[in-house]
């Protein structure tokens, strides 16, 4: 009788423990992979939200124009022309603080405007017209009503800009040729309109743009009537 003897295999199976620790392995690889996908999705959307409230903040204006905007006459070398302009400005609700340290004063005595020694003024004010630009002209700011002391204009204050076009001498009546004179650059770096600029005129228009650290840009525009007043409100 013969036997067959069972022929040799080099097969070997994979056991359940080895399936299972490949499993595992394609879950952990996964699951890193899917946290790093989903980190990187919410921290590209945490950038875009900080951008869009950041481009808000600059687009949205904390300074309220609140009033009329008057033009002050005075002689020029025997030519009637504006030496000052003023408008008054609010924070619009819910506004950040403006800081409006003001580069210079105006106390109506001797020559106005004074500079401030040592001011630290953030908020620029800049001129055109049809004739020049003037990217950094003196300023001087009164506080209208309650307000809490300090340089920045809070929710609830009011404040008075008055731009400098030229020199006021307080000493000499306004209807004096020598009541204003140009101004040249000074310590501060500011100055308004030069011997060299153009003084204005009737129906001439100009642009004052108020520029404060943080926030949108105040712009106000106006043209000068026919007839120059001592006073006049421009609307």
């Amino acid at each position: 009788m013969f036997r067959t003897n069972p022929r040799e295999t080099s097969q070997r199976g994979i056991t359940g423990l080895e399936t299972a620790i490949i499993l595992i392995a394609f879950v952990v690889v996964a699951s890193v992979f899917a946290f790093t996908v989903l980190s990187t999705g919410i921290f590209a959307s945490e950038r875009s939200k900080e951008t869009i409230f950041a481009g808000i903040q600059e687009t949205k204006s904390s300074l309220d124009p609140r009033g009329a905007v008057v033009a002050y006459k005075a002689d020029r070398g025997g030519t009637d022309t504006i030496y000052k302009v003023s408008f008054i400005v609010s924070n619009a609700v819910g506004g950040e603080p403006v800081d409006l340290t003001a580069p210079y004063t105006a106390d109506g005595s001797g020559t106005d405007p004074d500079i401030s020694s040592g001011a630290e003024y953030k908020t620029v004010v800049s001129y055109n017209d049809q004739n020049q630009f003037m990217g950094d002209v003196p300023w001087s700011v009164d506080w209208l009503g309650t307000n809490n002391g300090d340089n920045l204009l809070e929710t609830g204050e009011k404040a008075e800009i008055s731009v400098w076009l030229l020199i006021r001498d307080t000493t000499e009546a306004i209807t004096s040729s020598s009541a204003t004179s140009y101004w040249t650059t000074d310590s501060n770096g500011a100055n308004g309109i030069l011997s060299t600029g153009t003084i204005l005129d009737k129906n001439d228009k100009f642009s004052l743009t108020l520029s404060p650290p943080d926030g949108a840009t105040l712009n106000v525009e106006r043209s000068l009537p026919s007839r120059l007043d001592a006073v006049m409100d421009l609307k």
